[in-house]
């Protein structure tokens, strides 16, 4: 995907790492699976707002079999590119997850200290089973001890933007993953 003629707003991409294609392709691949696996079983997507929210859509729509759809939301990255380390559930599920098959929908596993706090919590409310679905994977930025059952991609330590994820609040609405640059 070239980005040329960048307006203003475009300035801190450096390059872009996954394009739409080819997040559409892995997209689909992973409904299907997912479709496959919990055929006839109760299934509830559950995502981490806000950064995942694109993602959900769009895997939401690539399943073929019915489920239903759950929002939390937590935070650990205080506009800026490094998490803080702390984790804070801002929102809390509406549903009873103890008669669902859960699928937490992540955007980015970095550290893995938001997502192992969020699935902890999950835990703790006996769900019929509980597996992780990435768009993103930072193995190498890991300090807990978390994997998740699927990732879509897997990507060295830079900082990524689009299709979701964010600086600041802004880059959501790219339609592919960029790694970020800060100014000069």
């Amino acid at each position: 995907m070239q980005m040329t003629n960048m307006p203003e707003f475009h300035k801190h991409i450096k390059r872009v790492v996954i394009s739409e294609e080819e997040i559409k392709e892995a997209v689909t691949k992973a409904g299907e699976i997912l479709s496959l696996e919990y055929k006839d079983k109760p299934l509830l997507l559950v995502t981490i707002l806000k950064g995942a929210f694109i993602f959900l859509a769009d895997l939401s729509r690539a399943i073929t079999i019915p489920h239903e759809i759950g929002f939390m939301a937590a935070k650990s990255y205080f506009e800026s590119t490094e998490s803080s380390g702390n984790v804070e559930i801002t929102l809390d599920l509406a549903q009873d997850i103890s008669k669902y098959n859960v699928v937490i929908v992540e955007d980015i596993i970095d550290t893995g200290r938001t997502l192992s706090k969020v699935r902890e919590y999950l835990e703790s409310k006996n769900p019929l089973s509980l597996k992780i679905v990435t768009l993103l994977d930072k193995p190498e930025r890991r300090l807990v001890k978390l994997q998740s059952d699927y990732a879509l991609f897997t990507i060295p330590d830079y900082f990524v933007i689009g299709y979701g994820l964010d600086y600041g609040e802004y880059y959501r609405n790219l339609p592919c993953i960029a790694e970020f640059e800060e100014d000069k």
